[in-house]
Parts: structure tokens; sequence; C-alpha cells
């Protein structure tokens, strides 16, 4: 094995501060981006089928994959020693996003938002058995913290409260599809898959199976809901573009916090679009949980770093 290493020019002071303030621009545009696809599903009020959304959300993302695709190496970027994994990540991911999908339908945006961010609670809980990780008692005190936050948001007049029970169960459910999908990536990670890969099979895998449920049950969409569909799957496509490429260029204990702006930006659309004025316990919950998940992310780095 060749042990030479090449040299790279030492990063300036100037370099790494610039290239870390348009990291944090990326995942700060990212999330605004996300919102605004998030928006768009609400946008269509549930007159269309779920499976029919999801549907086109995947479907309408792949040409804004096709230059990772292409970076990647072309077609030989499918090929993968885990398909099992594959398909365990694309179902996951699929139950995740109808959740959230279904949330947006009957629920506050800025509180599908809040809600959508248990997922770092569920990945805690769930790498216990799943991962062999352990947890301390700091972090799971900030679980339980984080889930009294919830609580806040659903007692009478909560963001929660003001949808139906089912929502938030979709919602949290949703959220604890993405733990578990996470929990694949990371060990498709560890087994040497690529980023590349892992993102392609999901939304070529995707797109296929919900193609299968949305066919069924299809309803012509109007052509403003057309373009709904057709800026929802391109605005998350767009974003998770731009959230890799962030990624990429900072460091992910730099860039974490800022995920949580998507409640900035959800909060205001939701002032702006349909009037969902959140109240003090809104407030309350939704800062109990970003403050246990920013904990948890803390902690997390902390015991990486030691690693």
């Amino acid at each position: 094995m060749d042990t030479q290493t090449e040299t790279l020019p030492a990063e300036t002071a100037s370099d790494l501060a610039a290239r870390r303030r348009r990291a944090v621009l990326g995942v700060l545009g990212a999330a605004a981006v996300f919102s605004l696809a998030a928006a768009l599903v609400k946008g269509l009020r549930g007159e269309l089928p779920l499976a029919q959304v999801v549907l086109c959300r995947n479907l309408f993302a792949i040409p804004a994959l096709l230059p990772l695709l292409w970076q990647a190496g072309g077609l030989a970027a499918l090929r993968t020693r885990n398909p099992v994994l594959h398909g365990v990540r694309m179902l996951t991911g699929l139950v995740g996003m109808a959740g959230a999908f279904y949330g947006y339908t009957v629920l506050p945006l800025a509180t599908v938002t809040a809600l959508g961010f248990t997922m770092p609670l569920f990945l805690t809980l769930l790498s216990i058995p799943l991962l062999g990780e352990r947890v301390g008692p700091r972090r799971g005190i900030a679980v339980l913290v984080g889930f009294g936050g919830v609580l806040l948001m659903a007692l009478p007049g909560g963001g929660a409260g003001q949808g139906h029970l089912l929502g938030t169960l979709a919602v949290l459910a949703g959220a604890v599809c993405w733990a578990l999908s996470m929990i694949t990536i990371r060990r498709m990670g560890h087994a040497g898959e690529s980023n590349a890969t892992i993102v392609l099979w999901f939304a070529l895998g995707a797109t296929l199976v919900s193609g299968a449920l949305a066919l069924p049950v299809w309803v012509a969409p109007t052509p403003l809901q057309w373009a709904m569909l057709v800026g929802t799957g391109l605005l998350s496509a767009i974003a998770q573009v731009m959230m890799t490429e962030a990624y990429r260029r900072g460091e992910a204990t730099l860039l974490a916090p800022f995920e949580y702006s998507a409640i900035l930006w959800t909060t205001l659309m939701g002032v702006l679009l349909w009037g969902e004025l959140p109240d003090g316990w809104d407030v309350a919950g939704i800062a109990v949980l970003v403050g246990s998940g920013l904990y948890i992310w803390r902690r997390e780095v902390a015991l990486g770093l030691r690693r």
C-alpha cells in the first residue's frame, strides 16, 4: 500500500472563514427551500391522494439528482452489495415522508416541522437496541425533556392540539421511521456505501413503490396542482443538494444547529399564508424541543470527539 501523501496548500484563516460562511448560508438556504416545498404540499390541501403527492415529490426530484449520478460515475454508482438495507432505507424513508405530508394537511406548518425534529430523540432511543450504543443519563434526560416539549404542543390550544390526534401521531410515526432510516444509512456507510449510491437508490426505489400505490387512486390534477407537485419535487431535490454541498464545505459540528432555522421559515410562512399564529404553548413546546435536540447534538459531538 502506498503510504505517500500529497501535500496540500494550507488554508488561510480568511479562506476558512469564507468557506464556513458559505456552508452556513447553504444550510440556511436549504432549510428555507425545504420549507417552501412543505408549504406547497400544504397548499394542495389534501385534495390529491397522499400516495400521488409522495410519488410526484420523488419523481420530479430525479432530474435535479442527475448531476449527482454523473459525478458519481454514471450507472456504476447504482452498484451495491446491500440491496436489503437499501430496501429498508427506502420503506422507512417513504413512511417518514408520508407521515410529514399528511401532517401538513391537518396541522400548522411550524408544528409539523417542530414535531419532525423529534427524530434525534427517537434516533437516540433506537440506537440502544439497534446499534448497541450506550446512552448516558444526560442524553436520557434530554430525550425525556424533548418529549415534554411535544406534550406542551399537544395541550389544548397548542399547534398539535389544533389539528387532530391522527395527524400528530402520523408525524411522530414518520419521525420514528426517519430515525430508522438514519440508522440504516449509518450501517450502509460503515459498509462502504457511497452517499451518491444511497441517495440515488432511494430516489429511484421510492418512485417505483409510490407509483405502484398511486396509480390505482390517481386523481387528475389541475394545472395549478401540477405546478405545485413539480415544484415540490424540484425544490426538495435542490434543497437536498444544497444541504449536501454545505456539509461538504463545513463541519457538521458547526452546521447542524442551523437546520433548526426551518422552524422560523415555516412559522413565517404559516403566519403569512394561513394565519397560523403560534400561541404560548406552541412557543414553549418548540423551545423545549429545540433545546433538547441541540443538547443531544452537542453530546453526540463531544462523545464522537472523545472516541
